[in-house]
């Protein structure tokens, strides 16, 4: 494991810990996107299906429990939680999420490294990973008062995308490793995504207001 790869894994972690903070410490939701919290729940279930039937490291099946486990726990929160799920924004969280996960299962049974059923999962589930986070940002465009903790959670989520570009170029070049060609692109447009939250994300940062996207 290179310092590349590291840094995405905790910065990816910190992003949860943001997020489970402001929902634990605030008993709050609001600005956090139910929609995109459900879409990786099912990013993790699919892709970690091998958590017991293939043994890599102590810190591999770690991470993989920690991911399911935080990602599950999220959705429990939001929908269920008594005080949580009342500050959850409802009314602008309308993205179609069901239409993503259509598609991307669709695009996995026609784009995969083998037709078996771990293969066609782990496909699907890079392929909607990339696309999580847009139910996330049509919402942060709908919500007027952005609390920090919530954008913070956001501007994480797409650094830990952008350093495991990184780690790939850097093992490709210095390690030798094949272009894989299904996560590098899926990893591209996932971080494309966050481009436009970026600019505002540091503009905001530099004028020190509170971050507003534009419609």
């Amino acid at each position: 494991m290179n310092l590349f790869r590291l840094a995405g894994d905790m910065t990816h972690l910190l992003s949860i810990v943001v997020l489970l903070l402001k929902i634990r410490k605030m008993k709050s939701c609001a600005g956090i996107s139910l929609k995109t919290q459900e879409l990786y729940a099912i990013v993790f279930l699919t892709r970690y299906l091998d958590l017991f039937s293939k043994y890599y490291s102590i810190y591999n099946a770690a991470m993989k429990l920690v991911f399911i486990g935080t990602s599950v726990a999220i959705v429990w929160y939001m929908r269920y939680h008594k005080v949580v799920k009342q500050t959850y924004s409802k009314d602008e969280d309308t993205f179609r999420h069901y239409i993503l996960i259509l598609l991307c299962f669709v695009l996995a049974l026609l784009i995969h490294r083998s037709f078996d059923v771990i293969e066609v999962l782990w496909a699907f589930s890079i392929y909607l990973e990339a696309v999580a986070i847009l139910p996330q940002l049509l919402l942060l465009q709908r919500s007027r008062n952005i609390d920090n903790l919530t954008v913070n959670y956001v501007f994480l989520l797409g650094a830990y995308r952008a350093l495991y570009i990184v780690n790939w170029i850097y093992r490709f070049f210095v390690e030798g490793i094949n272009f894989r060609w299904i996560p590098w692109i899926s990893g591209f447009v996932q971080t494309a995504l966050f481009a436009d939250f970026f600019y505002y994300y540091i503009k905001s940062w530099k004028n020190r207001e509170q971050l507003k996207l534009p419609e």
